[in-house]
């Protein structure tokens, strides 16, 4: 790896707010590496969620808005961007200092003032073991593909499960599954967070299982009774799914418990408002509301495309996150496709 020269070199992102910090690293790596430099750690997660992220971070503690270890912290959480090695290269030299930014997820930890050779040869060893990381994870892809389309067939059944108690034909949970992508597509998820998001939202109204049929059924409005215990379904289906260390189940027990909450704070079953309410349960809202109104449920006809549109933009900052709607708005030519790839026989209505 070392000496490659051109673009096919591994980018290394040097994140310090010192420029005398990054004149030196800079200096020391770029003759083997591309250096990309952020002198803040707004800036070090713009680079690091762009198309083109680097191979490796070296992310001092003390800048500017947010810290080292909060940089550390959101790229660890987000599925496409934590198998990016961090390393910590700080004045921070207690024990303690480094053991909180190893557990934070770096691979390492050099404290100043930094010595070439050391630094050098931590890069050279972390990257190859990021190579070899990401080539094994492209073997274990392969040959587990079908396992995941099992899996991904067996979560699929198991939300149908919740559906057959209102919906007994219809490909609700297909459909929502796959606008609930597009939404996150257009919002700017990769595709790890976007193949999660897609498994997941079928897993959304498995609650509905604990929904008596003389409600989920009813032709009529609900009276308040009926209404609380339609509420439920969020905690029941959570209660179903789960605590697991599974990412995807951990996710889909997300989703289920927070669907019905709203941007403006009158949902159920918390009351959760704007950003605190998890943003994949916030795209499953839209999906999940567009859908139903685009299909016949046992208490409305299906609507047609112009008034469900208009019901959708009404609710903007109301029930939906408003960026997020100008996602589904964006993606609205592929999500009348899928609309109308899976009809039911009974709708979705197209016109």
């Amino acid at each position: 790896m070392s000496g490659v020269q051109g673009l096919s070199r591994p980018t290394v992102l040097v994140a310090d707010d010192s420029p005398q910090n990054i004149e030196l690293l800079s200096r020391v790596l770029g003759h083997d590496y591309r250096i990309k430099v952020a002198t803040s750690g707004d800036k070090a997660l713009q680079i690091v969620y762009s198309d083109e992220p680097p191979d490796l971070i070296l992310l001092d503690i003390m800048m500017p808005d947010l810290s080292g270890h909060e940089v550390c912290r959101r790229i660890k959480a987000n599925p496409d961007r934590r198998r990016i090695p961090v390393i910590f290269v700080t004045a921070m030299s207690s024990i303690e200092d480094e053991s909180l930014g190893l557990s934070l997820g770096a691979v390492d930890y050099i404290t100043k003032p930094i010595s070439p050779p050391l630094v050098q040869a931590r890069v050279r060893t972390h990257l190859a073991l990021y190579d070899q990381s990401r080539e094994l994870e492209r073997m274990v892809a392969q040959r587990t593909a079908e396992l995941v389309a099992t899996r991904q067939q067996l979560i699929r059944r198991l939300g149908r499960a919740g559906e057959f108690k209102d919906n007994e034909t219809g490909n609700h949970v297909i459909r929502m599954s796959h606008v609930s992508r597009l939404i996150g597509l257009h919002a700017g998820m990769g595709p790890d967070s976007l193949q999660l998001l897609f498994q997941a939202a079928a897993l959304h109204d498995v609650g509905k299982i604990g929904v008596p049929d003389r409600i989920l059924l009813k032709p009529g409005p609900l009276d308040d009774e009926e209404r609380a215990l339609v509420r439920q379904h969020p905690l029941i289906g959570a209660e179903i799914i789960g605590h697991h260390d599974n990412e995807l189940l951990t996710t889909a027990r997300t989703i289920a418990l927070a669907h019905h909450e709203r941007w403006d704070g009158t949902g159920y079953p918390y009351g959760l408002q704007g950003e605190q309410i998890p943003l994949m349960a916030r795209i499953v809202a839209i999906a999940d509301v567009f859908d139903a109104l685009m299909s016949v449920r046992p208490y409305k006809p299906a609507y047609s495309v112009a008034r469900s549109m208009e019901i959708m933009l009404e609710e903007r900052g109301r029930h939906f996150d408003p960026t997020l709607l100008d996602a589904f708005l964006a993606a609205q030519h592929e999500i009348l496709q899928i609309m109308a790839q899976y009809a039911d026989e009974r709708g979705p209505q197209g016109d």
